[in-house]
């Protein structure tokens, strides 16, 4: 059965395109280690322009997931498409759980290396805008060894929106922060990335609350997605958000059901 998750897009920082960014389309995706079966007939589509979080018990096939729904690992059946029925590739920024700066090139290099690998003109006003947004517009010609775990996150996710792209991918970005910063990158993300195409994975129930339009839980061996849990409210939902302790209550009830 395909999941369907909805939500209103709201667009904050620009896109190229003039219309809504497409959703995710994924589509009977399977995926075998050998003998071991991690998925089959994993079906779901995300609406243009939400922000879904993706939860699940470690080695279930969260990362396997977004790997190839990023084109950087291939399934042994199914497909991934945009839900305007065009291929997403090239049309995607990949956060991964480390920052990958590159250690010999300051901020500003980093946040538009990729223009600078693909020969393109960096856009220096583009990337000076992204800096200031992150707080980092003092930091252009600094190396990553002298920034803080929050400063080089925030380098990473400027990093991403440089791209300009319509489908942002993360893989558990904050993990590695403290509890605080992890808070303020956080809120970062939430409202640079209103208007695009998000899915996050994440192991913490409340980082998926505060995010999430929606949360999807794959879960079982083969792995299966649950029915889509719906947030109410407009992230960055606060700690205390009766919308974000409702589901997440409900999300804790599902992990110990999944868990007996």
């Amino acid at each position: 059965m395909t999941a369907h998750l909805k939500i209103n897009p709201l667009l904050a920082a620009p896109l190229p395109e003039k219309n809504s960014p497409p959703g995710i389309r994924v589509e009977n995706l399977a995926l075998r280690f050998k003998e071991h079966l991690i998925f089959e007939n994993l079906t779901f589509e995300t609406t243009g322009g939400e922000f879904v979080a993706l939860l699940g018990s470690s080695g279930v096939g969260k990362s396997s997931l977004l790997k190839i729904i990023a084109g950087l690992a291939r399934p042994t059946a199914g497909r991934v498409v945009g839900t305007d029925g065009q291929p997403i590739e090239g049309r995607i920024a990949y956060m991964g759980q480390q920052d990958l700066l590159l250690p010999w090139l300051n901020v500003v290099e980093n946040v538009t290396l990729g223009a600078r690998l693909r020969r393109e003109k960096v856009d220096k006003a583009w990337a000076e805008h992204l800096l200031e947004r992150v707080g980092l517009s003092t930091r252009h010609k600094t190396l990553p060894s002298a920034l803080s775990g929050g400063m080089r996150q925030r380098a990473a996710i400027a990093r991403t929106l440089y791209e300009r792209q319509p489908i942002v991918l993360m893989d558990e970005p904050f993990s590695a922060l403290d509890a605080i910063t992890r808070a303020m990158v956080q809120e970062l993300a939430a409202e640079l990335l209103q208007g695009r195409t998000v899915l996050l994975i994440t192991h913490d129930p409340m980082e998926a609350c505060r995010l999430g339009h929606h949360l999807i839980v794959l879960s079982g061996q083969p792995a299966k997605l649950g029915t889509p849990i719906t947030v109410a409210g407009v992230p960055p939902r606060a700690p205390d958000d009766p919308n974000l302790l409702k589901s997440q209550g409900e999300l804790l009830r599902l992990f110990v059901e999944n868990a007996r």
